[in-house]
């Protein structure tokens, strides 16, 4: 074992992240129709949300890779006081990216959980949510905390259990309305331009807008920037191994292991079992790009894997706000410029804005009031503004 496999397993023992989610799932499969509702349980660790008047741990029944039913998690905060006429709207988010391992999903979060640098950050926005009298559902997505693995970036996978999280939650508190937006940043910006081009079939909820925040694209090219060792490839590193190991959730028949150098192929493991994003940077660090990918790699399956789950091509079916930070070095503004283009091109009533100086994770605050402002105008049957 290489010296960055041995680093690989000793900085994930000794950063305690063997230690099962705070929030454990029910070990049946997902049976019954989307959105059943199969446990609810009130929720009382970092994922609740201070200004709610509950918090609530659910597991639901959604549709994974491939069409299977499959059992799936999340958090439902319910804000204080009267609801409107209808029941309290919904903000459904897509959160970014956490990592693929159960550790990382959002529900299990804690003060000092793996995933919660990012996670603390996504609260506080979520939180502001609550205060304005939205019900706040966050799903886990598919595979992390419930069997399986997370196909990362599935964009049909990711889309219903955003859309079915809202049903479930619907059944745990009677107070939830119907309609509903979609929210999401990075990962969840992606997903969030899914589920707005998704059929929303049964018409027992009615999505209104979305708001997509810094979507992630152009994830077919990372695995050569890394192999090319362009410059910035460093940064793109650590996801690498989390578009590695969601590929093969994805797709069993892609193998990891069989790109990847000894010391890679730890890395990618520790992914896969208790490393999320914050430790996959630690891991990465001391990794040259050089000892990456094995030299005989062939990178046409990920590559067309990703390239299929691009959000281009697709037809927006509600108003959409896109917001992008200027600042941003994960997501560059031309991509999520060059997204707004292809969207424009078949649904007119898509507003995009960017927030000056504002970087990856500083966008999500960023753009908080924007996104509100734009919720509340749909709900007012006002015509949001646009940039097509």
């Amino acid at each position: 074992m290489g010296g960055v496999a041995v680093a690989a397993v000793t900085c994930a023992a000794a950063a305690g992240l063997t230690a099962v989610p705070a929030q454990a799932a029910p070990a049946h499969p997902g049976k019954g129709q989307r959105g059943t509702l199969l446990d609810s349980r009130p929720l009382t660790n970092a994922a609740a949300l201070p200004s709610a008047s509950a918090n609530r741990f659910v597991s639901y029944v959604s549709e994974g890779v491939g069409g299977k039913r499959i059992t799936v998690t999340g958090t439902v905060a319910v804000p204080k006081g009267t609801p409107p006429p209808g029941g309290w709207p919904v903000l459904s988010w897509a959160h970014g990216t956490t990592g693929t391992a159960d550790a990382c999903a959002p529900s299990a979060d804690t003060a000092d959980g793996p995933a919660h640098d990012y996670l603390s950050i996504t609260e506080q926005y979520l939180d502001k949510w609550v205060q304005n009298g939205f019900a706040v559902v966050q799903t886990d997505y598919e595979g992390l905390g419930t069997p399986g693995g997370h196909p990362y970036m599935n964009g049909a996978s990711e889309a219903n259990t955003v859309t079915d999280i809202v049903r479930a939650a619907r059944k745990a508190d009677h107070r939830i309305g119907r309609d509903w937006f979609v929210a999401g940043h990075s990962q969840g910006g992606q997903a969030t331009l899914y589920t707005a081009a998704a059929a929303q079939k049964p018409r027992d909820i009615r999505l209104k807008g979305a708001v997509s925040i810094a979507p992630g694209s152009s994830m077919s090219q990372t695995a050569q920037y890394v192999k090319a060792q362009y410059p910035g490839a460093e940064i793109a590193l650590p996801f690498l191994f989390v578009l590695l190991n969601g590929a093969h959730a994805a797709d069993p028949a892609f193998v990891p292991e069989d790109l990847l150098t000894d010391d890679a192929a730890a890395i990618a493991e520790a992914g896969r079992t208790n490393a999320c994003l914050a430790q996959l940077k630690q891991l990465t660090a001391n990794l040259p790009l050089t000892d990456v990918f094995r030299p005989d790699a062939d990178l046409t399956r990920f590559e067309n894997y990703y390239d299929s789950q691009e959000a281009l091509g697709l037809t927006i079916k509600v108003p959409t706000l896109v917001a992008q930070g200027t600042a941003d070095r994960e997501v560059s503004p031309a991509a999520t410029q060059n997204i707004v283009t292809d969207l424009c091109k078949r649904y007119g009533a898509i507003a995009y804005r960017t927030f000056d100086g504002a970087d990856h994770r500083g966008s999500i605050n960023a753009s908080f009031e924007a996104g509100l402002q734009f919720a509340q105008s749909v709900r007012n049957n006002e015509t949001p503004p646009t940039t097509c």
